[in-house]
Formats: structure tokens, sequence, C-alpha cells
């Protein structure tokens, strides 16, 4: 795709280093629907400056999954704010109604854009706009797998292009747990068919996490391996996020 700050996709896995027990979880003759090892990220793509008439936008592509996020602000909040020193953070993540296979599922997530907002809320420096707001809007155009990570990641990136403070990147990894094997950034079929999930966003230099989610039934040493599988790929995909920005940021210099 050509634009702003596009770069060939980009892989980033965790470093099979760091998980001791790795051997012991391929036990079942299984394959991924794409192919892709149990602890392989598929390839990411960003593009910032998506999205003209924004303060700042990004596209991303990972494998299926496709999402675009448009900022507007920092404006005059609509809502009387007279005694705020701070910023405030609207979200919202909505489907076109063509994203997922099942028709008509379209429109806003309400879920979603609850864990969007608290996602970057902890990365964003709001005292840096005090009495106005920015408005987040995420739209995912095709639903693959991995969706909210997607949208997270790209949020993020989105927020960078537009200028607003925040303390760092935000990037987002998820891990299901299929059986007795933990599969990372999942596919919209393997995300059907999981026992659990587990869900980490986390800024990468600080090594704070903003979000974990977890559903379904873990294991503590489970937990504790799925989590350092989605710490040290958020690790990975922070690095292909801030390429995209200086590789954006030499483009407007040109």
């Amino acid at each position: 795709m050509a634009g702003t700050g596009g770069t060939a996709p980009a892989t980033y896995s965790p470093s099979p280093t760091t998980h001791k027990n790795k051997t012991s979880l391929f036990q079942q003759d299984w394959v991924r629907p794409d192919g892709r090892g149990f602890h392989q990220c598929r390839p990411a793509f960003f593009r910032t400056g998506a999205v003209n008439a924004a303060s700042g936008s990004a596209y991303a592509e990972f494998g299926n999954t496709k999402v675009i996020v448009s900022v507007f602000g920092p404006r005059e909040s609509k809502k009387a704010m007279m005694y705020s020193d701070i910023g405030r953070l609207n979200c919202n993540v909505s489907y076109t109604t063509f994203a997922s296979p099942v028709r008509g599922q379209g429109s806003d997530h309400k879920e979603y854009t609850a864990m969007l907002h608290k996602a970057l809320e902890g990365a964003i420096i709001l005292e840096s706009f005090p009495k106005t707001t920015v408005d987040v809007f995420a739209l995912v155009l095709e639903s693959g797998g991995s969706d909210l990570p997607v949208v997270i990641s790209c949020a993020s990136l989105a927020l960078a292009d537009a200028g607003i403070m925040m303390y760092d990147l935000v990037a987002s990894v998820s891990v299901s747990c299929l059986s007795k094997n933990l599969v990372i950034d999942p596919v919209f079929e393997e995300e059907n068919s999981q026992d659990g999930s587990l869900m980490i966003t986390c800024m990468p230099s600080r090594y704070e996490i903003t979000q974990l989610t977890v559903t379904g039934e873990w294991s503590t040493p489970k937990i504790n391996e799925g989590m350092q599988l989605c710490l040290d790929a958020c690790a990975k995909l922070a690095k292909i996020m801030r390429s995209c920005l200086k590789e954006a940021a030499s483009d407007s210099q040109e």
C-alpha cells in the first residue's frame, strides 16, 4: 500500500529462549489454520496518515484483520469542564457490516469501546490538553481474529500520528488456550474454539501493563507463560510501530 509511513509487513514472534517448557506444548498433531507456528505472530503492516481529515490516523493489517483508526482533537469539550485540569478521552469501536462472516453484525461494539479506553487512558498524558477532548474512532474493516489487540495497537499509533503526548506507545497481543497448547495472535477460527484467552496491553519501554484480560480457566504456570509470550511479542510489535512513525517523519521532511 502506498502512503505515508507504509512499510512491508513485518513479523514479530516472541523469543523461544524465554519459554523453557515449549516442547511440552507440541503434543498434538494439530496445524494452525494459516500454517503458523504456535508462537508465531501474523505479519504486521502499519501505515499512518490514512485519513486526511483527521488530526491523526493509522491503518493496520494483521493477516485478514484490517483496522483503521482516526483521531480528532484536542478540541473544546462539549461537556462542562470548567473545573477539570485534565483532558478527556473518548473512544468508539465499530464494525463495518461486511467485517465479519456473520452478516448484519456491523455497528458499535460497546465492550471493545470500554476496553480500548481503558487500554489507552493510562498511556496518554491527559494533563497536556486540559479542558479539551480527544476522540478516537476505530473501525474494523475486516474481522480475522485478535481484533481488539489490533485495534488498540493501531489506535496508539494514530494518537502518536496526531501528536498527542503519551508516556509510551501501547502495544497489545493475545494468546488463546487450545487444549494444552498456547497459540499467539489467534485467528477467527482459533478464537471460536479456544478454552480460554489472555490479552495483554502494555507500554513496552516502561514495562508497564495498561490492561490484562483473562477468560476461561488457566493454571498459574499457563498464565505466567501466556503473559511472557504476550509481553515479549508486544516489545517486538512496538519496534515495528516505532519504525512506521520514524518512516512517516522522514517522509514528511523530504
